[in-house]
């Protein structure tokens, strides 16, 4: 397993995602602590030694079966990472007692690693409200030893990412991102990376298969890239962005451990050639499924609503993707009425300038459509 350098810790190149750890036979939620446990065992025998968690994964019960599947091995053989839960408005004001059950259920006195969890439109407000103290107390917890390190996932577009880092960015110690050469473009995630490396944090990837929709690619975009199967390639991709420091992959059963492992028993970064091979299929893989725009803002000025038609488009274009996805949905929600896909009343004009010629009206009504 190599090995990345974190200050003055040793972390795998790779680490175990507790989001989608093998489940009971029959549940949709709870895991198999049988399987959880071998995996856990395998994982760290190998050098795995970084291990994520999240008060909502598996609807709780991630926290407590990581937990026990850890407890059985010297705590300084391993990191954990847990998160603060303000993806859900409603945990703001429970900041102090979240993290006490938290510590709790995972069975340990302390977090190697902590997050802000999911910064995004929906929560930054919130987030940066002085009466939740919620980054207060989380520094305080870290003066106690109670928290290691302190950082965030961040799922918010980058103006949500500056508003974030302007606050806090100082004391922030490493960031998580949706990282992968599908989102290297289409999610900004190179921008990201950038300003990042502005602030000097490096960054934690989440998401490097996209759900595991980058281990099964359709066949001609297999056939373009080569002899590294698909896993390979979206992990190499990884490997070659100079940010990154730690990339954790959710794995479901024993051979997507093992296959993992394997992959990252070497260091073997994309050469210039691979990573414009690998991102021109990413920017056809997108292109079946979403509309050409370009982001020339000719459309803004020529729209009585005052849309941010380009914004709209790209969460239109991550919708259709993903499938529906949570990114999408998750923003629409944040935007009043009036800057929302249904705000646009048809009258066409922005359609008559622009460069692409897209039914911009009719991608709206879709829009509207499928978001219900």
């Amino acid at each position: 397993m190599i090995t990345r350098t974190f200050q003055d810790l040793k972390l795998s190149g790779l680490g175990l995602g507790c989001m989608r750890l093998p489940l009971l036979k029959g549940s949709d939620t709870k895991p198999d602590v049988d399987q959880v446990q071998k995996m856990v065992d395998l994982a760290i025998q190998k050098g795995i030694n970084y291990f994520d968690t999240a008060w909502g994964y598996h609807e709780g019960y991630s926290e407590i079966v990581i937990g026990e599947a850890l407890k059985k091995h010297e705590r300084s053989s391993y990191y954990l990472a847990d998160k603060f839960p303000g993806y859900d408005l409603n945990n703001m004001a429970k900041v102090e007692e979240i993290f006490d059950e938290q510590l709790k259920k995972c069975q340990v006195d302390y977090f190697d690693f902590y997050l802000f969890h999911n910064v995004c439109e929906k929560n930054i407000d919130a987030y940066l409200d002085p009466q939740y103290h919620i980054y207060e107390y989380l520094m305080e917890q870290k003066k106690k030893g109670r928290i290691r390190h302190l950082g965030f996932s961040c799922h918010g577009d980058l103006p949500v990412l500056k508003r974030f880092l302007e606050a806090y960015g100082d004391s922030m110690e490493f960031c998580q991102l949706q990282l992968n050469y599908l989102d290297w473009e289409f999610q900004n995630a190179k921008e990201k990376c950038a300003l990042l490396h502005e602030y000097g944090i490096p960054v934690w990837v989440m998401e490097p298969l996209r759900g595991g929709k980058l281990a099964q690619i359709d066949s001609e975009f297999e056939a373009s890239l080569g002899k590294k199967d698909p896993v390979e390639w979206a992990f190499r991709f990884t490997q070659s962005i100079p940010e990154v420091t730690m990339v954790l992959s959710g794995m479901s059963n024993m051979s997507q451990l093992q296959e993992n492992i394997r992959i990252w028993e070497s260091d073997e970064p994309l050469t210039s050639t691979e990573m414009d091979t690998l991102l021109a299929a990413a920017r056809k893989m997108t292109a079946k499924t979403g509309v050409p725009c370009t982001t020339c803002h000719y459309c803004t000025s020529h729209c009585p609503q005052q849309l941010d038609i380009p914004r709209l488009i790209s969460l239109y274009n991550e919708f259709c993707y993903s499938g529906g996805g949570f990114i999408a949905p998750m923003v629409i929600g944040t935007l009043p009425k009036e800057q929302g896909p249904g705000a646009c009343i048809q009258c066409r004009s922005c359609e008559k300038v622009c460069p692409q010629q897209i039914k911009i009206s009719e991608v709206f009504q879709d829009f509207v459509k499928r978001l219900g």
